[in-house]
C-alpha cells in the first residue's frame, strides 16, 4: 500500500490552518501540528491555535498537549510523529502535517542528520548568558546535560560550547552523536505543498492579526500566565508576541510600542520561514491573494492525490 502524507508549509498568517482544516474533514483525517508553540497549554491566543470549535471537529495531534514549563525537542517530535503517521495509514487514512517550524517539518521528512540547524532565539539567549555569567557558566551548563562532549572542550572556546548546547536544545542529543552517521529509512511518500503570498499582503494579514491578538485579550492572557507563575524565563515564553507583551507588563515601554514590536519581530520571523521553505524545490507552492481561495487549493491537493 502506498503512503502518503500530505504537509503543508507557509510563512505565519499564510492561511495554513484553515487549508488543513479544510483537507482534513474533506478526506476525514487527522492533522499532526508542526508548531513548536501551539503544543503548549494555555498559550491560545499568541500562538493563534485553531478554535475550540475546530479542535474539537477535527483531531490535532500536537496541540495542548504539555504544560509551558515542560521541555519538547524535535528528536522527540520526529519520533512521536511517525508512530501518529504509521497508526493513521494503517487505519486507511492519510495524515496531514501543518506548520511553519521548519527544523520540525524537516525533521519529520528527513529525519535528522549530522547537520543540525540553528535555532536563532536560543543561541542569542546562551550569547546574552555568557555576557552575564561568563565562558564558564556555558561550559558547566554543558558538563550537566553532555559530559562526553564537555570533555572534548574548554571553556574558552564558547562557541563550540553555545553551539553543542545548542544541539541538545534542538535535538535532545548530545553532539557527539551527530558526529556519527544519522540516517532514516522510511518509505512515505511526503507530499509538500506552500503558500505563497505577496510581501505586502502578507504583512498586512500579519499586522491584521496582531490587532485581532490583542483586541482578544492577549495581554489578559499573557498576565494569566505570569499568575499562575509561570516564569518569563521559560523558552515557551520566549517568543513573539509573548515576549513583548511581558516587557510591556514589566513596564519597559507602553502597549502601543509592544505592538509595533509584535508586528515587527511577526514579519520577521515570516521572512525567515520563507527564507527556509524556498530552499526545498520538493515544495509546491500555490500563489494566493485572499483566504477565500483556499477552498479551491484544497479541491486541487485532493485532486492531485487521487
Amino acid at each position: 500500500m502506498e503512503r502518503r502524507v500530505i504537509v503543508i508549509v507557509g510563512a505565519t498568517c499564510s492561511g495554513k490552518t484553515s487549508l488543513a482544516l479544510k483537507l482534513a474533514d474533506k478526506i476525514n483525517t487527522e492533522i499532526i501540528s508542526a508548531d513548536s508553540r501551539q503544543i503548549f497549554k494555555f498559550l491560545d491566543i499568541g500562538t493563534a491555535k485553531p478554535s475550540k470549535n475546530e479542535l474539537s471537529k477535527i483531531k490535532h495531534n500536537f496541540i495542548d498537549s504539555l504544560n509551558p514549563t515542560e521541555s519538547f525537542n524535535v528528536s522527540r517530535y520526529e519520533t512521536e510523529s511517525l508512530k501518529i503517521i504509521d497508526d493513521l495509514q494503517k487505519s486507511g487514512k492519510i495524515p496531514i502535517v501543518v506548520g511553519g517550524s521548519g527544523l520540525y517539518i524537516k525533521a519529520i521528512v528527513e529525519g535528522l542528520f549530522n547537520e543540525v540547524d540553528t535555532d536563532m532565539e536560543y543561541r542569542k539567549q546562551l550569547l546574552e548568558e555568557r555576557e552575564k555569567f561568563g565562558n564558564e557558566f556555558l561550559y558547566q551548563k554543558l558538563i550537566s546535560i553532555d559530559k562526553i562532549s564537555a570533555e572534548a572542550m574548554v571553556p574558552q572556546n564558547w562557541k563550540r560550547v553555545i553551539r553543542a548546547l545548542e544541539v541538545f536544545y534542538l535535538t535532545g542529543e548530545p553532539i557527539w552523536k551527530f558526529h556519527q552517521e544519522h540516517k532514516r529509512e522510511v518509505e512515505i511518500d511526503f507530499l509538500q505543498y506552500g503558500l505563497q503570498w505577496d510581501r505586502e499582503l502578507l504583512y498586512k494579514n500579519i499586522n491584521d492579526r496582531v490587532d485581532l491578538m490583542i483586541s482578544t485579550g492577549l495581554e489578559n492572557e499573557v498576565r494569566s500566565l505570569l499568575e499562575k507563575g509561570y516564569s518569563p524565563e521559560l523558552n515557551s515564553l520566549n517568543t513573539v508576541g509573548y515576549k513583548e507583551m511581558i516587557s510591556y507588563i514589566n513596564g519597559e515601554y507602553d502597549l502601543d510600542r509592544a505592538i509595533e514590536l509584535i508586528k515587527r519581530n511577526s514579519r520577521h520571523y515570516a521572512k525567515r520561514q520563507m527564507t527556509w521553505f524556498r530552499k526545498d524545490d520538493r515544495i509546491n507552492w500555490f500563489e494566493i491573494t485572499t483566504e477565500k481561495e483556499i477552498n479551491k487549493i484544497a479541491d486541487l491537493i485532493i485532486k492531485d492525490i487521487k
